[in-house]
């Protein structure tokens, strides 16, 4: 990791995407609770004639815990399990740093696929975050979990008591900013999920992103860093990083994201749509072995072992201490709050968080649509169409025998209720957009 300036950032770059109206579906309370099944690792990978074509592969992943079901499915032999003996899971560095090595691609010194941000995909594939400005066309074949993320605050705000309400804040920023203090609060990629998790959590507040306060991007691991010298007032990221800025005293948790939007989308299982169209069963294995490793996250008697797998020194790089309390749904928020509620932690299998609703890609792409990275002319439904691959989940979900109630009949979660009370029904995005005051639209 390079060192940091006190003055300086070290930031990311970013960009955008798409999304369009769909099959109208179960609602997100529709579905009970699924027990995870514990993975067998003695199938025969070869068996019915699916072995793969290829059985290497380069997988990136960021140092978050989300990021689990790709280190557990190497380090559990899940892979290996279904033919794909030579996978290689690589930490990045950054989400632009993912961006650029799936560009490249593994034949270029990249990689073939990643734990990434569920709307850079999309962004890839229209063209409008890659280097070349060309698209380069990706495939979406699972969610990695959902919820699990949080919004910290410096401890200069402590006395505010600032929550899911960022009203507070308001008066505050306006306070610093006119004696002449420069606000930032940070994201960890441009039209990614985390800035769109803040960007809606300051305008349900009435602070508008981007005038009342600068909104940049930082890679995770260099969230407290900065924090802790001052650099910022807020910052959204996934954990380990909100649990260790309170872990370290140097900040507050506002709220984790579950509160937010309850089993809001977060992660994807993102690969290059060439590699997978060149390799399908090799894809299909891939798949197999993510999914298997979802379910075994899942189950509470595996948090601790898979605390310890990920923790370690090539993975996370944290100490075991500042992964587990969250993921376990029991939250310190630094503040005298606390909570134990499994069901606003962290999930990678249960309540179908493993399956891509292209209504929940339509919602990104119709947030991004709303802060100006995308134009309102995009053809949400071509690309959601194009990008994701929920027939490829299905297919691997029946194969690994996941029960046939736990595989959705439809593309569509339905209605969605944020926090504020306002709603989001995927059969009219437009309806949605027009009815928020706060936002930036770009013809």
């Amino acid at each position: 990791m390079s060192s940091l300036s006190r003055r300086k950032f070290l930031l990311t770059a970013g960009a955008t995407a798409v999304g369009t109206a769909i099959l109208h579906g179960c609602t997100s309370g529709g579905n009970a609770p699924q027990t995870p099944a514990s993975p067998s690792t003695n199938a025969s990978p070869a068996a019915g004639g699916e072995a793969p074509e290829v059985t290497k592969a380069k997988l990136g992943f960021i140092a978050l815990t989300d990021a689990a079901p790709l280190i557990v499915a190497k380090e559990k032999g899940l892979f290996a399990k279904y033919g794909m003996t030579e996978v290689e899971v690589l930490k990045q560095a950054s989400w632009p740093v993912t961006r650029d090595n799936l560009e490249l691609g593994s034949g270029g010194g990249g990689i073939d696929g990643a734990h990434i941000l569920t709307p850079m995909p999309y962004l890839m594939s229209l063209g409008t975050i890659t280097k070349t400005k060309k698209p380069l066309p990706m495939y979406i074949l699972a969610r990695l979990n959902t919820q699990g993320q949080g919004i910290s605050v410096a401890n200069v705000y402590k006395e505010l008591k600032v929550a899911l309400d960022s009203k507070p804040l308001k008066e505050a920023f306006a306070k610093a900013k006119a004696g002449g203090k420069e606000l930032k609060v940070a994201m960890t990629f441009p039209g990614g999920t985390h800035d769109l998790w803040m960007r809606y959590w300051l305008a349900a507040g009435g602070i508008v992103p981007g005038k009342d306060v600068s909104v940049i991007p930082v890679p995770p691991p260099q969230m407290v860093a900065n924090m802790k010298v001052g650099n910022m007032e807020s910052f959204c990221v996934g954990e380990p990083w909100n649990a260790q800025l309170v872990n370290q005293k140097l900040g507050y948790s506002a709220l984790i994201t579950g509160q937010l939007w309850k089993n809001h989308p977060e992660k994807a299982f993102g690969m290059r749509k060439d590699w997978v169209d060149q390799n399908p069963k090799a894809a299909q294995a891939l798949l197999k072995a993510v999914l298997e490793a979802q379910q075994w996250c899942d189950d509470p008697a595996n948090k601790e072992e898979m605390v310890k797998i990920i923790s370690d020194r090539q993975y996370l790089k944290v100490p075991p201490k500042d992964i587990l309390g969250r993921l376990q749904g029991k939250v310190d928020f630094g503040d005298g709050r606390t909570i134990d509620d499994p069901d606003l932690a962290m999930k990678f299998w249960r309540d179908n968080a493993s399956y891509p609703y292209k209504s929940h890609d339509l919602w990104f792409l119709t947030e991004d649509i709303r802060w100006g990275y995308l134009p309102a002319s995009t053809d949400t439904k071509k690309i959601i169409d194009e990008v994701n691959r929920e027939d490829l989940w299905k297919q691997a979900a029946q194969a690994i025998g996941v029960p046939v109630e736990q595989i959705p009949t439809s593309s569509s979660r339905g209605v969605e209720t944020f926090f504020d009370g306002v709603k989001f029904d995927p059969e009219n995005p437009k309806a949605y957009l027009d009815s928020l005051k706060i936002k930036t639209i770009k013809a």
